[in-house]
């Protein structure tokens, strides 16, 4: 069954027989990097249990030697990665909670996990509920339980839970405007991070003195742990002065006051900072990325090698989605003139995470102003 569930119609309404072929190849194409993206196959992939142990990259866990184990996290990809980890372990799962995306609950069934529903790429209140839910399993998790954490791209939002001082609303009016001011992923979530009782490693820190096992789907470019889902059990190597140079770039110090004012607090030294290496939670924590758009890209690319010219064009795309949009079709232009009587399909596939600086009140995307932008290049 399909993925696109309306694939047939995109083909028929093709105007020409070329641009029919066109479209077969792209959905077939996008058809495999959705299977392949999957959370639940990822986590096949990733996680192997014999016998009561249980393996992840080579790394050996123990189950029988923990008294508990419980799951936590969130993201887009939450509802999967849980059911997969649950249908894994069954009722070894002493309990867990998990914030997924408004309207994504009905898709999935756990019966030890609560799935959560919570707002992206906003917070609400229903993220901070499940947030808090997280931090009391943490706190209550001993020595001798296995604390496993699941993460993925979204969960920065998802996963709120505003630092003692600050309200729910402060932070939905900061990430309001930073997305509107065009602030990259690392930007937003340096500012996140230090807004937060649960970010910047500081899930991590409420486990101790139990083991974390965090895995990780990647939506960042270049995949750095401490930003993706703005690092709950990652050690953080932003600061609060640098969350502060994010307002300051974007002028947007005094339009917020009090989130100003709680980072300058920060950055004097009156507050404490973010996970750091050397923390006693970091031995007893272990990461695993367990899937990225770039193993994405290069598994479709091998899987279609013998049936088209296919070339990765880029695993880091990143920057204005119109300027994006324009350099991919100036590139395609380019390959077609050059592949016109070759007799094989050319097909270039690419990865990243554009940004959009809002002027107006448009509605849509940053795929859709890309895919525009690029149109309007060819036309």
């Amino acid at each position: 069954m399909s993925r696109i569930k309306n694939i047939k119609r995109l083909i028929e309404n093709a105007e020409t027989s070329g641009d029919e072929i066109a479209r077969k190849i792209a959905l077939t194409l996008l058809e495999s990097v959705l299977t392949e993206a999957d959370p639940k196959n990822a986590m096949q992939r990733a996680l192997q249990l014999k016998e009561g142990t249980l393996k992840i990259q080579g790394k050996i866990f123990d189950l029988e030697s923990f008294d508990n184990i419980y799951v936590i996290g969130g993201g887009k990809a939450g509802g999967g990665m849980a059911e997969s980890v649950e249908n894994l372990l069954g009722e070894e799962i002493a309990g867990g909670c998990i914030n997924i995306p408004i309207g994504t609950k009905t898709r999935y069934s756990t019966k030890r996990i609560f799935l959560n529903e919570s707002s992206h790429p906003v917070p609400d209140e229903s993220g901070v509920f499940g947030a808090k839910k997280m931090l009391e399993i943490a706190q209550k998790a001993g020595e001798k339980d296995l604390v496993i954490v699941l993460l993925s791209g979204g969960a920065s939002a998802l996963i709120p839970y505003p630092a003692e001082g600050l309200s729910l609303a402060d932070m939905q009016e900061i990430t309001k405007a930073l997305l509107r001011s065009g602030a990259d992923i690392v930007e937003l979530n340096s500012v996140r991070k230090h807004l937060s009782r649960v970010k910047g490693g500081r899930l991590a820190q409420a486990c101790y003195p139990a083991m974390v096992v965090s895995l990780i789907i990647s939506d960042v470019v270049c995949d750095p742990l401490d930003v993706i889902a703005s690092g709950p059990t990652v050690p953080d190597p932003s600061t609060y002065a640098d969350a502060l140079s994010v307002l300051e770039k974007y002028g947007l110090t005094k339009g917020y006051p009090k989130v100003t004012k709680y980072l300058e607090k920060g950055r004097l030294g009156m507050l404490s900072e973010t996970l750091k290496d050397g923390d006693v939670s970091v031995p007893k924590t272990h990461n695993f990325l367990i899937s990225t758009n770039k193993d994405v890209l290069h598994t479709v690319a091998e899987e279609f090698k013998d049936r088209y010219d296919i070339q990765i064009f880029s695993t880091t795309l990143a920057g204005e989605a119109r300027e994006v949009g324009r350099t991919l079709a100036r590139r395609l232009m380019d390959e077609a003139a050059a592949h016109q009587n070759s007799g094989r399909s050319k097909v270039l596939i690419a990865g990243g995470e554009t940004t959009v600086t809002v002027t107006g009140d448009g509605r849509g995307g940053r795929n859709q102003e890309l895919v525009l932008s690029a149109i309007t290049e060819i036309e």
